[in-house]
C-alpha cells in the first residue's frame, strides 16, 4: 500500500525536487558543521571563542528562531484547548511540550551534546568525528533502543552495527593505544562517543514519547537556552569563567550564530525532515550515510588534515555499516522499526 504524493510546494517545485534540495542542504550542514567545529576549536587555529563560547552563540542563534515559534505553538494550543484542562508548553510557553518531557530530551539533546561534541574537536582531528559522531550514532541508538524500547535486532541490522563497531574501533583505538603520548587525541574521542551516546539518547526518548520533530527541536533548544545562556552570561561577566564570548569580534559571533544556531538546529532539522517526508526513513538514512566519508575528506582538503590509513578504513567499515544495516532492514519484513539516526527530530550534528 502505497501513500499519495505530498503536493506541490507553495514556491511551484514538485515534490521530488524539494527532496532533492532537502538531501543536500542536510548534507552539506552536517558535513560543514564537523569541518568548521574543528577549525573553530583547533587551539593550533588560534580561533577566538573557546568550545562553551560556540555552544552560547548557537543557543542564541538557534532560539532567536525558535523561541518565538514555540511560544506561538503553545499560545495556539492553549486557546484550542478545554479551559478547565491543564495549561500546555512550559518554561513560560517557549516550549510546546510539558516539563517532564522537556527537560529529559532538553538534556541529552541540547546541553549534553552540544557541549560534549564542541569540546571534543579540541583534541580530534575532524576525520575522527566522522567516524565517531555521525557514524556511530546508529549503534548507538540500537543498543538504546534494544534497552528502553524493546526493539529487536535483525540479523543483517546487526551485521551492519558489528561492521560500525570494527570502523570505530580501528580509529578510537588507535588512538587508545597511544593515550600516553601526549597528544590527547584519544580524549577528543572518548568526548566525540558520549555526544554521539547523548544524541542517541535523545533520539530514543522521541521515539518513546513520539513527538513531533519541531516540537522536539524546540524543546531542547528552550531548555538548554534557559538554563545555559544566563548562567554563562553572569559567569564571563563575573570572571568566573574564562569565556571570550563577550571578547570576541561580532562578524564571528553573528557568523556562530547563523551556522550552527540557524543553520545546524533549525535548517538542517528542517531539511532532514522534508527528507523524511519525501524519501522515507530508509532511503534517508542511506543517503546521509555519504556524511563521515565527505566530512573527513573536506577536512584533509581545507584543513590540512592527514587521513591515515586506520581513519579511511574506520570511514569506510562505518558508511558501509550504515548502508549495509538500512538495506537489510529494508528487505526484512520482520525488522520493522527504521534505523534511527542523528535526526529522528533533529538538530544537527
Amino acid at each position: 500500500m502505497t501513500s499519495s504524493a505530498p503536493a506541490a510546494s507553495p514556491v511551484g517545485l514538485s515534490p521530488s525536487a524539494l527532496g532533492r534540495i532537502a538531501a543536500v542542504v542536510t548534507v552539506s550542514i552536517w558535513t560543514a558543521f564537523i569541518v568548521i567545529a574543528r577549525a573553530t576549536a583547533d587551539p593550533a587555529r588560534g580561533g577566538t571563542l573557546l568550545p562553551l563560547d560556540v555552544v552560547y552563540v548557537r543557543l542564541w542563534g538557534a532560539a532567536l528562531v525558535l523561541l518565538p515559534w514555540g511560544w506561538w505553538m503553545t499560545r495556539a494550543a492553549r486557546q484550542q484547548a478545554d479551559p478547565l484542562a491543564p495549561g500546555r508548553g512550559s518554561l513560560g510557553g517557549v516550549s510546546p511540550l510539558p516539563w517532564a518531557i522537556t527537560w529529559r530530551i532538553g538534556l541529552f539533546g541540547g546541553l549534553l551534546y552540544a557541549t560534549l561534541a564542541y569540546s571534543g574537536f579540541v583534541f580530534a582531528p575532524a576525520a575522527h568525528a566522522s567516524v565517531l559522531l555521525p557514524g556511530s550514532l546508529p549503534l548507538w541508538t540500537t543498543l538504546l533502543a534494544l534497552l528502553l524500547l524493546g526493539e529487536r535486532i535483525s540479523w543483517g541490522r546487526a551485521l551492519g552495527l558489528g561492521l560500525i563497531v570494527c570502523g570505530d574501533a580501528l580509529v578510537g583505538g588507535a588512538s587508545l593505544l597511544n593515550a600516553f603520548d601526549g597528544s590527547g587525541v584519544w580524549r577528543g574521542d572518548v568526548l566525540f562517543v558520549l555526544a554521539a551516546m547523548c544524541w542517541s539518547t535523545y533520539s530514543v526518548l522521541v521515539r518513546r514519547f513520539a513527538l513531533d520533530a519541531v516540537q522536539a527541536t524546540i524543546g531542547i533548544t528552550s531548555f538548554a537556552f534557559v538554563m545555559y545562556v544566563p548562567a554563562y552570561t553572569l559567569g564571563c561577566l563575573m570572571g568566573w569563567l574564562p569565556g571570550q564570548v563577550l571578547h570576541a569580534p561580532w562578524r564571528e559571533i553573528l557568523f556562530q550564530m547563523g551556522f550552527q544556531g540557524v543553520g545546524s538546529v533549525v535548517i538542517s532539522g528542517i531539511g532532514f525532515t522534508k527528507m523524511i517526508q519525501y524519501y522515507g526513513p530508509v532511503r534517508s538514512t542511506m543517503i546521509t550515510a555519504v556524511v563521515p566519508g565527505l566530512s573527513a575528506l573536506c577536512a584533509a582538503l581545507f584543513l590540512g588534515e592527514p587521513l591515515p590509513w586506520n581513519v579511511l578504513a574506520g570511514l569506510a567499515l562505518v558508511s558501509g555499516g550504515i548502508v549495509f544495516g538500512v538495506r537489510k532492514v529494508a528487505q526484512s519484513p520482520a525488522a520493522a522499526a527504521p534505523v534511527l539516526v542523528p535526526d529522528v527530530a533533529p538538530e544537527k550534528p
